[in-house]
């Protein structure tokens, strides 16, 4: 948590200034593609998460 204590401090002008160096950088038509990469990202990973919570719930079904 100490790691993300900086997050406390941005205030609306450095958020702006964040974002304006983002679309900068990658371009107004590529952050929709970003985005829906990161998404697509996340779902995979919830996804494998939740595949591997019920193969352990199978294995402490099975073990005595």
């Amino acid at each position: 948590m100490e790691a993300l204590a900086f997050m406390g401090s941005l205030g609306f002008s450095e958020i702006l200034i964040i974002l304006l160096i983002i679309v900068v950088l990658f371009g107004a038509k590529k952050i929709p593609e970003l985005m829906r990469g990161l998404g697509t990202g996340i779902k995979e990973f919830k996804k494998a998460s939740s595949i591997d919570e019920d193969e352990n719930k199978d294995n402490k079904k099975i073990e005595p």
